[in-house]
């Protein structure tokens, strides 16, 4: 049975020029030098397992890559696009990255700095005050859990952490001090 040869791919004058810059350039974040060594190589006649064997990758890897160059190539994309991961699946996360560090602090501040008559925060409480201040338009405590727990934070033991309980200080000198001597007690030397 014979094999299917891989879909060649032809590149043009510039875009080598500029896939041998990215994958030469030192600031070029490995990933995307990776897929561009691919692409050239790929524009060689390069075979996918050739390819995996040189650059230490899998097939499907070279195979993905030499694929949707082809792809995005039809779509005539800025170069630098065409080596960028796939948009994910899924919907977008619903919370930016300041909304999540304001609730954060929020957790770490004492409930009676924001008028609420309770010693320690909890879940519902901290979504009804950051959709009260407009941090949000809607959260659950659920989610405000879910958040807190992957940051490893517990407003209910904040007081522990945040706010140490003061610790008496001793003094420097106790009133009463030993001297120590070279010489044993009298009664000790043997001598009676």
């Amino acid at each position: 049975m014979p094999r299917l040869a891989a879909t060649p791919i032809t590149l043009t004058t510039e875009e080598q020029t500029a896939l041998e810059k990215i994958a030469r350039r030192p600031s070029t974040a490995q990933q995307i030098a990776l897929r561009a060594t691919i692409i050239l190589r790929a524009a060689q006649g390069v075979s996918h397992g050739a390819i995996a064997r040189e650059l230490g990758i899998t097939k499907d890897t070279s195979r993905l890559w030499r694929n949707r160059w082809l792809e995005v190539s039809a779509r005539e994309l800025p170069l630098e696009e065409r080596l960028q991961d796939a948009p994910r699946p899924g919907c977008p996360p619903r919370f930016t990255l300041e909304q999540i560090t304001q609730l954060y602090a929020l957790a770490c501040a004492p409930p009676a700095q924001y008028g609420r008559p309770i010693s320690h925060w909890s879940g519902s409480e901290l979504a009804d005050e950051m959709m009260k201040q407009g941090m949000v338009e809607t959260i659950s405590p659920r989610h405000v859990g879910r958040l807190l727990a992957e940051a490893e934070l517990k407003p209910h033991q904040t007081r522990y952490w945040l706010h140490p309980p003061q610790t008496l200080s001793l003094p420097l000198k106790s009133p009463t001090s030993a001297v120590s001597t070279s010489r044993p007690p009298s009664g000790l030397n043997g001598a009676n």
